[in-house]
């Protein structure tokens, strides 16, 4: 493998698994970037007051941040498999987690070590292309969710007007099939933000009630 091929690697490696003081500054720089989905992502959730909210890849905890800080009464936990991301989340986030308001929990999406029926609501950002089962994953959303709550999982699919292929067939063939089995309801594709040349889309659903 030359230099330009492991250079690569490494990086790959770091964006599904940040490490280190490379893994920090990585999720800083994504805080950075993603900013305009975030935004987008939160507001799309429409919360309610008092609402158990669960972020599934929290990277360094800015969405959560923009959460707790807001005056919802909220419960927010944070799920990701980067140590070094959760101790920056920790960081940008003391006050939240000294209230008892905020927990990060380090786990992975396929076995999430949560009670049935804990969260109100479950979103993602940009962590779906790093899932290593997509239907096992979907399935534990769905099991962790209570009925009638809100599965939002934002992602791109496209650069620069360019679609991506691979990624809305993974939308039309996989995610929406998937959801549509676990019995979700009101099931979408939200257009968002163009940001730096991508285009934003989010999958989105309702555990059914009548489960």
């Amino acid at each position: 493998m030359n230099v330009k091929a492991k250079l690569q690697n490494l990086m790959d490696t770091q964006y599904s698994r940040p490490a280190g003081v490379l893994g920090w500054f990585i999720g800083e720089k994504m805080i950075r970037q993603h900013k305009p989905e975030t935004l987008w992502t939160i507001e799309n959730l429409q919360l309610q007051k008092n609402e158990r909210i669960l972020e599934i890849g929290c990277g360094a905890g800015f969405a959560m941040k923009l959460i707790a800080s807001s005056n919802g009464s909220y419960s927010v936990t944070g799920l990701d498999v980067s140590e070094t991301l959760l101790q920056s989340a920790a960081l940008r986030n003391k006050k939240a987690i000294r209230q008892k308001q905020m927990s990060l929990v380090h786990g992975r999406v396929e076995e999430m070590p949560f009670p049935d029926e804990e969260f109100t609501a479950v979103f993602s950002i940009h962590s779906v292309y790093f899932w290593e089962d997509l239907s096992k994953s979907l399935k534990e959303i769905e099991r962790v969710l209570s009925p009638g709550g809100t599965a939002l999982i934002t992602l791109c699919d496209g650069k620069d007007g360019e679609d991506w292929t691979t990624i809305k067939k993974m939308i039309q063939g996989e995610l929406l099939p998937i959801m549509e089995q676990l019995k979700f309801t009101d099931l979408r594709v939200l257009e968002g933000p163009v940001s730096r040349g991508y285009h934003t889309v989010a999958v989105c659903g309702v555990k059914s009630s009548s489960q």
